[in-house]
């Protein structure tokens, strides 16, 4: 049962989990650290979270450190260890401290709700705490101290075959809590290992379990999926063993949804090569959902149109991003995700389909996409663009796109203009009591002549001063230094433009 392994690289282990661990070992208790940790500690992966398991009951445990939370009734006491050594933590924060979760052994009853335990009942045995877990290879518990592994359920094997694989019966394991069928799923594409014959057939035989489980718990698991290095093979392997109706039918529908033209695949399909594509740029969470989703509103709104296409007839799609959107909206609250999350990715939905011809598109239209989106989303907002295309197996940046580029930054660029200077039209009039008219703007600009010439003489000492000198010429002076000064403006913001053209390799 117990092993020395040579296997684990105790280097990977931070100070706060063997503080917490040799705390309770010198008060008498036994301590190992548990679960995944172990498991990506073997496969030389740096964990992520710290679990802990011991002999000592809730009451034992919380008076052996300075500070810690117990709010629950399955017995995980938090351990809130400082950042510094001997140093206790008053008010925690992530910048100050770190969060140890230590869990009693303990058993547990039958889960009649598919999600929690009738009963918790504390143990003085690892084994039964080994026994309650979900998968083989999250089955294993380590101690820092004596080096010793404990593996009853060949977590090692599987590990080394890259299987997922239930603790005994799949089909109790995975009943007692059927949120484990979407964590088969999550680890598979997180870890790259494959799902036992065995264990598959219980998920498959069991779906409906899932409808018990809250929409909340999916979220995460689902979340989780999406952020992994091969989402696109997750949402496969939801859909195929019948899970992913249970909670996004509406994703269902592209199945079989021809598209024709130049698409060469059905809606379902381009979605997930779509979402791939996010993954494998490493793009965040809402890039990758707003990919997965952008054509969801393909299917209700498809039609044949037999005057399309020289006559030969095509499908039409008109208003899909607007359906989509509606649809995205609903799918979201329903799953329970977060409103920032859900507002963003709506977003990106609904103007997925701003792309247009750029011989033919002004900067003003462009304008009207970043207002739409924002100007902290543009980029976002092209980053689906990218994976649309992609999804299509088009080539990643066309001439179109680089262009879309390239009139996107000189839309967002600063431009050199009376904007930039330390003083306004709002300051000339309430301040220095100028009064409105074309002297102020002829004076504007000829401020700016000399700003652009010695950007240190953009403050307000200096400008207040040359205003006063510049508001006793006359007009037509005034006038003539102001568009002699417009003049230089425009040729510099020519300059400026041409190498964001070169930037991109477009012409203008």
């Amino acid at each position: 049962m117990k092993q020395t392994t040579e296997l684990i690289n105790r280097s990977l282990i931070p100070f706060y989990v063997t503080h917490v661990t040799e705390t309770l070992e010198q008060a008498g208790y036994e301590a190992y650290i548990v679960g995944g940790c172990v498991r990506d500690l073997l496969i030389s992966r740096e964990p992520k979270d710290w679990d802990i398991t011991t002999n000592a009951t809730p009451e034992e445990i919380v008076p052996l450190f300075e500070k810690t939370v117990y709010e629950n009734k399955f017995g995980t006491v938090a351990v809130i260890v400082s950042r510094e050594t001997n140093s206790e933590v008053t008010h925690v924060t992530s910048e100050n401290s770190y969060t140890v979760e230590v869990t009693p052994y303990r058993t547990e009853s039958t889960y009649s709700d598919a999600r929690h335990p009738d009963e918790v009942r504390f143990s003085k045995n690892i084994e039964d705490d080994l026994m309650r877990r979900d998968f083989t290879i999250n089955a294993m518990a380590y101690s820092i101290s004596r080096e010793n592994l404990i593996d009853l359920y060949k977590g090692q094997e599987d590990l080394k075959d890259k299987v997922i694989r239930t603790v005994g019966d799949s089909v109790e394991r995975l009943t007692e809590d059927a949120l484990r069928m979407l964590r088969a799923v999550r680890f598979s594409v997180q870890l790259g290992f494959s799902i036992s014959h065995e264990t598959l057939l219980a998920i498959a035989g069991n779906t409906d379990k899932l409808k018990m489980v809250s929409a909340e718990r999916i979220r995460d698991e689902f979340e989780k999926i999406i952020l992994s290095s091969e989402p696109a093979v997750g949402v496969g392997m939801l859909q195929k063993l019948g899970l992913l109706k249970l909670f996004v039918p509406e994703l269902e529908e592209g199945i079989k949804c021809e598209q024709k033209g130049e698409h060469i695949y059905d809606v379902y399909e381009h979605l997930l090569h779509a979402l791939q594509h996010a993954a494998e740029k490493g793009w965040t969470l809402e890039v990758r959902l707003a990919a997965l989703f952008h054509d969801i509103g393909k299917p209700r709104t498809r039609r044949w149109d037999g005057t399309k296409a020289g006559g030969k007839g095509k499908y039409t799609f008109y208003g899909h991003e607007v359906v989509g959107a509606r649809m995205t909206q609903k799918i979201f609250e329903r799953m329970k995700f977060p409103k920032k999350t859900t507002d963003l990715v709506v977003k990106l939905v609904r103007q997925h389909m701003f792309f247009s011809d750029t011989e033919t598109i002004s900067l003003s239209a462009v304008r009207r996409v970043v207002a739409k989106v924002g100007k902290e989303n543009i980029w976002t907002l092209m980053e689906i663009r990218e994976c649309d295309r992609v999804g299509m197996k088009k080539k990643e940046a066309p001439y179109r796109l680089r262009k879309y580029h390239a009139m996107i930054e000189e839309v967002l660029r600063d431009p050199i203009s009376v904007g930039q200077l330390a003083i306004d039209g709002n300051t000339l009039m309430n301040e220095l009591h100028m009064k409105p008219g074309p002297r102020m703007g002829w004076m504007l600009h000829a401020l700016l002549e000399e700003v652009l010439d010695d950007p240190k003489k953009n403050n307000r000492a200096y400008l207040d001063t040359r205003v006063g000198e510049l508001d006793l010429l006359s007009d037509s002076d005034l006038r003539a230094l102001g568009e002699k000064a417009k003049e230089a403006k425009e040729e510099l913001e020519e300059e400026e433009v041409a190498k964001l053209h070169a930037k991109h390799g477009v012409t203008k």
